[in-house]
């Protein structure tokens, strides 16, 4: 089964707190990182997770508030420090990718690797692609332009049968196209289904991001289906005047997207710091959707398996 798993470095909101950073998570795709707005405290949490700065290559900003993106101009004068290599793309708006690049080129001009920029939109588009995951954004509605992620693998390849294969004397230069669901014809023109030499594909899966929105039937749209959500859920019901107000949603309403989305696993973040305990958030959010849990830094997600299996996060 491919890697594809979810890492979380941060998940309070506005400010830094004894119990939570400021936003970010990392997606780790056969071991290609892609890292998910970043607030202070992302490179420090980066190493307490022990993945790989080398690895990392995209980092897609949702919005322009601090607490999404402040932690950026560190990380990047890190990895400058390291010597990372090769490319890294900061996804982000056009006065982001502005503000930002006046900052690298003030502290921090002489760097190994090439930094680019990817203007986004604040709309439903593709902003990443390659051969295993297409990554596109969806607008999400808060007092700024932002936008969410979505992260879906795209179709894995069959399994090869090497037992079957032995049986009926296949060539390993078959392997590719019986993988992709070919069949195999023999040299004397008989035909071997693709069935009988291979097992099923891995189902493909997906991920999806929400950072700071009020409820919305359009967001519900854009997660539709996902295997795993994150939905922002900075208030509980007490708070919902307080929620809509700075267009935020609260943990009942994270889960009534999760439910009408048709999601299978709900991860709730971006608490209030006015919690001392987030398991009231929790409870409000299992009694409209189940199957969902606390985001908390260093959890870590395998996100082809379900919440119904406990190994699936530790």
């Amino acid at each position: 089964m491919t890697r594809f798993d979810l890492n979380i470095l941060g998940c309070g909101s506005a400010t830094s707190t004894l119990r939570h950073l400021p936003s970010c998570q990392v997606v780790n795709v056969r071991d290609n990182l892609f890292m998910l707005d970043c607030g202070e405290g992302a490179q420090l949490e980066i190493r307490r997770s022990r993945l790989k700065f080398s690895r990392l290559n995209h980092i897609f900003i949702s919005h322009l508030h601090g607490d999404h993106c402040f932690g950026l101009p560190g990380l990047l004068s890190t990895l400058a420090l390291l010597g990372k290599t090769g490319t890294v793309t900061v996804h982000t708006f056009a006065d982001g990718a502005q503000l930002f690049a006046s900052w690298m080129d003030y502290f921090c001009r002489e760097r190994p690797f090439d930094l680019q920029f990817h203007i986004i939109g604040n709309t439903h588009e593709t902003v990443f692609e390659n051969d295993s995951v297409t990554i596109t954004s969806f607008p999400l509605r808060h007092r700024i332009p932002c936008v969410g992620f979505r992260i879906d693998e795209k179709p894995k390849l069959r399994h090869i049968n090497p037992e079957a294969l032995q049986l009926h004397n296949v060539p390993r230069a078959a392997i590719n196209s019986l993988r992709k669901g070919l069949d195999y014809v023999t040299p004397e023109g008989l035909v071997i289904p693709n069935d009988t030499l291979t097992t099923p594909a891995d189902r493909a899966r997906s991920y999806a991001y929400c950072s700071d929105t009020t409820p919305s039937d359009r967001v519900a749209a854009a997660v539709e289906g996902v295997d795993w959500l994150y939905h922002e859920a900075t208030y509980g019901n007490e708070c919902q005047p307080q929620a809509h107000h700075r267009y935020h949603s609260t943990a009942h309403e994270a889960a009534i997207i999760a439910r009408d989305a048709g999601v299978k696993n709900l991860i709730i973040g971006h608490f209030s710091s006015r919690y001392a305990d987030e398991t009231v958030l929790l409870n409000e959010a299992r009694e409209v959707f189940p199957s969902t849990i606390l985001a908390n830094e260093q959890l870590h997600i395998d996100l082809n398996t379900d919440l119904t299996r406990p190994s699936a996060y530790h």
